[in-house]
């Protein structure tokens, strides 16, 4: 069974190509008919939400809009299987992504070719070419008709209010309806694991790099202002105990840090060589999470003081404590 009834929401649980597993996405019933993210683009993906859809009394073509909360594949990639002219609700960021932008997935090549040498990461260890991979399972067809801000209620669901929380992605968005304090998280809260605050390139072109883990602490603690009864998360089961959740994704996060922070002590070190040493068994094969997280915790311990970066004369930055 696939679907789950939480009053006029409802989860369908659809499959995924990724480690994570299970992707959810929410039918929730208001002035308009509408799905909460969408999926991977492959046919087991399409085929579970047709069935559970179908559980509901729907087909897709009853679908009036979809509110995403970030553009990351496994959130939007049966966009391209909908019906032509649905709505498409969302932050402005995920543009680009939907209709697979090829000037700007360059740019964006090019963001990362030019962070990793940064970095040390030396071209030859990582073939950059690796990046694209998992847009095979994304949309390329599809455009936001909506934008979405931080303040606004959502079109057709006007009982819910948007906020603007970056870090795992830089479009991610959550909506919360404070009549019974329903969120519905994306990945920005989930149960049992801690979201990845993934390295993207800044909304604005040449604008100063995001610090997705600076961003996610901030957008967390957003959370905490809010009083949230339940979280509808991405993956995985609800959340009910969101606020005890975020302060100890806070605490366990200020930890991993200070691990690093000790790190440091011993040598100045590149953020390719911390990563190497936090993640020995699969940096090579998941270059691009494990160079955000560490990259993550460096930018958090600049930005509490602890640290600071020297560049050489080769362009390289090192990380030595202060």
């Amino acid at each position: 069974m696939n679907v789950e009834r939480f009053g006029d929401i409802s989860k369908i649980t659809l499959p995924t190509t990724f480690s994570v597993g299970d992707v959810n996405v929410y039918v929730v019933k208001g002035d308009r008919l509408t799905l909460v993210d969408a999926g991977v683009k492959t046919k087991a993906s399409w085929e579970a939400l047709v069935y559970g859809l179908s559980q509901l009394g729907y087909a897709p073509k009853d679908l009036e809009q979809v509110v995403l909360t970030h553009h990351h594949p496994d959130h939007v990639g049966l966009l391209d299987f909908l019906p032509d002219g649905i709505d498409v609700i969302g932050h402005k960021y995920c543009a680009n992504w939907l209709s697979r932008d090829e000037s700007y997935l360059k740019e964006y090549v090019e963001f990362l070719r030019a962070l990793y040498l940064q970095f040390g990461l030396k071209e030859v260890e990582f073939p950059l070419s690796q990046i694209g991979a998992t847009l095979k399972v994304s949309c390329e067809q599809s455009k936001l008709t909506q934008v979405m801000q931080e303040g606004e209620r959502l079109f057709g669901m006007d009982e819910w209010t948007v906020y603007e929380t970056l870090g795992h992605a830089q479009s991610h968005l959550v909506f919360f309806r404070e009549k019974d304090g329903s969120l519905l998280a994306g990945d920005h809260v989930l149960a049992t694991i801690s979201s990845n605050p993934i390295l993207e390139p800044p909304l604005i072109k040449n604008a100063a790099r995001p610090k997705p883990l600076v961003q996610y602490n901030h957008s967390l603690k957003k959370m905490l202002e809010l009083p949230i009864h339940i979280a509808y998360t991405g993956h995985g089961t609800e959340v009910k105990d969101t606020h005890e959740l975020v302060n100890r994704r806070l605490a366990r996060q200020h930890e991993r840090a200070m691990s690093v922070y000790e790190m440091l002590k011993e040598k100045p070190m590149t953020a390719f060589q911390v990563c190497q040493q936090l993640f020995p068994a699969v940096y090579q094969k998941e270059i691009a999470l494990t160079l955000s997280q560490s990259v993550g915790q460096l930018d958090y311990l600049q930005e509490i003081g602890h640290i600071e970066a020297q560049m050489n004369d080769e362009g390289v930055l090192y990380f030595v404590p202060l």
